[in-house]
């Protein structure tokens, strides 16, 4: 009787542990089953199941052009390409090339904070091989028969009027000098002068 006593104890408290034996790994999976949705979520946000971050649109493979603007010239049109250039940024957020013979007289005339001012728009081609760049406070024109000059103000609006560079003065052969009724820019074919006093001029071809 004490033997079987003993033994129905003894399976009791096996089936007692074995009970909690079982509720135990239940705890368990339903702890880990949590856990991991957990990190999952972190990992994978959105259903990304490759664990890396999804790419930003169009940020593979974007191309990069360059582009030249229509009708500059090429840089072996003048001897002194190589002298240097500058990118300056534009109040509207453009980039403009400032370069070689241009970039010397830009650079010599203060560059943009001197009386030239911020460059308009890419270099282009002028008359018969020379080139030409606008700013806001003037023009510089070059050709290599005669360098790089500065036309401006009433000077440059009478040579304008009268051909600019394909008419009969041509390019610039000097820069605007002053004179004592006021100033005057020599020309290949003539010169302009211009009086303070009234702000007239004059165009004397030769």
């Amino acid at each position: 009787m004490h033997h079987f006593a003993r033994r129905s104890a003894g399976f009791t408290m096996a089936l007692a542990a074995a009970g909690l034996l079982v509720a135990g790994c239940g705890d368990d999976d339903n702890s880990v089953s949590d856990t991991v949705g957990s990190v999952t979520s972190a990992v994978m946000p959105g259903g990304n199941n490759t664990g890396t971050p999804p790419a930003s649109p169009g940020a593979e493979g974007s191309p990069t052009e360059t582009t030249e603007a229509e009708g500059s010239a090429t840089p072996d049109e003048d001897p002194n390409a190589d002298a240097g250039e500058t990118t300056v940024q534009t109040p509207d957020g453009n980039e403009v090339t400032v370069k070689g013979s241009i970039y010397q007289k830009y650079t010599e005339a203060g560059g943009p904070t001197g009386t030239l001012g911020m460059p308009e728009g890419e270099e282009e081609i002028a008359g018969d091989g020379g080139r030409y760049q606008n700013f806001t406070g003037g023009t510089v024109f070059f050709s290599e028969e005669t360098g790089a000059h500065i036309v401006w103000g009433d000077i440059r609006e009478a040579w304008e009027a009268n051909g600019g560079a394909d008419g009969q003065l041509g390019f610039p052969t000097s820069d605007e000098e002053e004179t004592p009724e006021g100033k005057k820019s020599e020309f290949e074919g003539g010169t302009i002068t211009w009086n303070s006093s009234d702000r007239s001029t004059t165009v004397t071809e030769n």
